[in-house]
């Protein structure tokens, strides 16, 4: 695996999530502060900071201790390496193994870090080289590019949009269920009828039926506007 391996110095699984996280989290804000690591990995702040200074020292991070932490081009890699085999790890294990949608998560995240590039490969080869894992997020290609993600939060769409849901956040078995059970799957087409008014549901159209859609559940489904 690439992971510095090729000098001899193979990053640890947890340096591994720090820097995933770390790249998820750049989207919102960059540098990323360490309360925000330390909220997303569940940790203490000082738990973090001892961290950055770690990856820090091997390059993989920029870090200013005052206003947080960046990705270098070398951590980057790595961290877009992992999206990867977590992403086609989650396709795989739907497609080829029968996982249902809301259980492969946790257990990609246990594999991310010990499957081989090769593997990986061949498991992306045997699925039909997909574009995106079963909840609609796109797998980085091989050269690590990592396509834009898709879509907005449903609760931002205007009523009377039509709209195509394109990624559902997978980190909920139970809200991924619920999306389910409402029909909302990547790929599946709405209309919005009424936004949500006080954290009330937003209220959709989908194949005809007339469904609410509780505010928790509407922000973790990511939808595109379609023309027509």
């Amino acid at each position: 695996m690439p992971k510095e391996a090729a000098e001899g110095r193979a990053t640890s699984a947890a340096q591994e999530d720090y820097l995933k996280v770390l790249h998820a989290l750049e989207g919102d804000r960059d540098p990323v502060p360490t309360s925000a690591l330390a909220g997303a990995l569940g940790v203490t702040s000082a738990s973090v900071s001892e961290m950055l200074t770690k990856l820090a020292a091997r390059d993989l991070i920029s870090h200013d201790h005052h206003r947080g932490a960046t990705l270098t081009g070398r951590g980057l890699a790595i961290a877009v390496e992992m999206v990867r085999h977590h992403r086609v790890l989650e396709t795989y294990l739907v497609r080829a193994l029968g996982y249902s949608w809301d259980e492969v998560h946790e257990e990609a995240e246990r594999l991310e870090h010990a499957i081989s590039e090769k593997l990986e490969q061949r498991m992306w080869e045997a699925l039909g080289r997909p574009a995106a894992d079963p909840h609609g997020d796109p797998i980085p290609s091989v050269d690590g590019t990592l396509p834009a993600t898709p879509g907005h939060p449903l609760p931002e769409a205007p009523a009377n949009a039509r709209l195509r849901v394109s990624r559902i956040s997978d980190r909920d078995p139970d809200k991924l269920r619920a999306i389910e059970r409402l029909g909302l799957l990547p790929g599946t087409l709405l209309t919005v009828l009424e936004v949500s008014r006080w954290e009330g549901p937003v209220t959709l159209v989908v194949a005809g039926t007339q469904a609410a859609v509780p505010l928790g559940l509407a922000r973790v489904i990511f939808v595109e506007e379609i023309g027509g």
